[in-house]
């Protein structure tokens, strides 16, 4: 289970506090493939870096004993200065893998990189980062994926090789997606939760929880 206890999250703006949530207590079922629905400014993408740890409640806090990702093929973990290689490394020692020579492989053969694997980042096209960060997350074995738009994940080929690592992913770990596309958030959800003026509410069926975020 992940909880949300007592958050409040805000933008400081001319206008004054922006409130996203206010007390928001809720929580998150384990044991489902949940994908985050709302309208645009529903808070969709700030509830997803508040259980990623990339942003901080103004207030409360978030409680679980399962081990989540960060979210899946964004960069904000990979280190533009050093190697692919480095990063890797890098983040297998922060992630406690014990192994970090098989850890290094499984990331480069799944990268696909070639020789830039042992290039600086900064030298690597739009499409390779993320390649990197994702091939990094899913060679991680984590109690929850955090997934944000799959479908950006490098080429046409990779995009298909990396949904099929998802997939074969949530049959022993769970996802909790933020995705645009209802045909996406079908093939790897079973359940949804609706953001809606601040409010959560979770449904089991995920059919009628995008019936309802439609209706909004």
């Amino acid at each position: 289970m992940i909880r949300l206890e007592n958050i409040t999250k805000y933008y400081p703006s001319k206008l004054g506090h922006q409130y996203i949530f206010r007390n928001v207590t809720f929580d998150i079922p384990a044991g489902h493939n949940i994908g985050i629905l709302g309208s645009n400014g529903a808070g969709k993408s700030t509830l997803f870096r508040l259980l990623a740890g990339s942003e901080y409640p103004n207030k409360g806090r978030i409680i679980t004993d399962l081990s989540l990702s960060w979210p899946v093929a964004l960069t904000t973990g990979i280190h533009q200065q050093m190697t692919g290689r480095e990063n890797t490394r890098f983040i297998g020692k922060v992630n406690g893998i014990a192994d970090l020579d098989k850890y290094e492989q499984r990331v480069r053969t799944f990268a696909e990189l070639g020789k830039k694997f042992d290039l600086p980042v900064r030298s690597y096209s739009s499409g390779m980062k993320p390649r990197l960060a994702f091939a990094c997350s899913i060679a991680i074995d984590f109690d929850v994926y955090l997934i944000d738009e799959v479908t950006s994940v490098g080429d046409a080929k990779f995009r298909r090789k990396a949904k099929e690592a998802l997939l074969e992913r949530s049959e022993k770990a769970n996802v909790i997606m933020v995705s645009h596309e209802m045909d996406e958030i079908r093939q790897f959800c079973d359940s949804a939760i609706v953001l809606h003026k601040g409010e959560l509410t979770f449904y089991n069926d995920l059919e009628q929880g995008i019936e309802q975020y439609q209706a909004l």
